[in-house]
């Protein structure tokens, strides 16, 4: 499961036991992005800020891990090597999905590499409840049949939480509790993030 994480929130952690449970996988494995590219130019905590909160977040659940692949990883962040390194490291036998929501699919046709990306795992698409699947009938004119069968989609009703919500609602001192763990609230709190610009070392 890649993502930003800047924030994780409970959106995340309940697609992430969705998507093991609907699709019978042995664990997931939460990737904070490195270097996002698509977030170039945006304030963005640092990537240890990002993995500490992970890690804290799905701590408690046995078939949860955080990869520090990325955040190690120097230059931009791209999945497809991402994908390339998981195989190296379980085996290339091995049946990887990709966790990502049905807005990022839409833009996968932009990703570095995205058809052999699309070629080395199979993706799940979370979506809101009441998302129109019709929104991603245009991949169909874009990709071929085979890379579109690549792609599955999973209903999340707790995706209405968003990362850039509580980032907003931290900078007005609103309430974030039970919007996320509350080892990571705490985390928040204590690392002061999002109250001004984030920190520019890492933590």
């Amino acid at each position: 499961m890649g993502g930003t994480f800047d924030p994780i929130h409970y959106g995340h952690l309940v697609t992430a036991e969705a998507a093991r449970q609907s699709f019978g996988m042995e664990q997931v494995v939460f990737v904070p992005a490195g270097h996002p590219p698509h977030k170039e130019g945006k304030p963005i905590s640092t990537g240890q800020h990002r993995y500490l909160m992970t890690v804290l977040a799905t701590v408690t659940n046995p078939h949860f891990e955080v990869s520090r692949t990325e955040v190690d990883r120097p230059g931009p962040s791209y999945a497809v090597e991402t994908i390339r390194e998981f195989h190296r490291r379980y085996g290339e036998d091995t049946q990887i999905y990709f966790i990502t929501g049905a807005d990022a699919i839409l833009e996968i046709c932009t990703w570095y590499d995205s058809r052999k990306l699309l070629g080395l795992c199979q993706f799940i698409a979370a979506t809101r409840p009441g998302y129109s699947l019709e929104n991603l009938d245009v991949l169909q004119h874009k990709l071929s049949p085979e890379l579109v069968r690549s792609i599955h989609l999973l209903e999340v009703p707790a995706l209405a939480i968003s990362s850039s919500d509580i980032r907003e609602r931290v900078r007005r001192h609103g309430p974030i509790k039970y919007l996320l763990p509350e080892a990571v609230e705490h985390y928040i709190a204590k690392s002061r993030l999002y109250l001004d610009a984030p920190a520019n070392g890492e933590a």
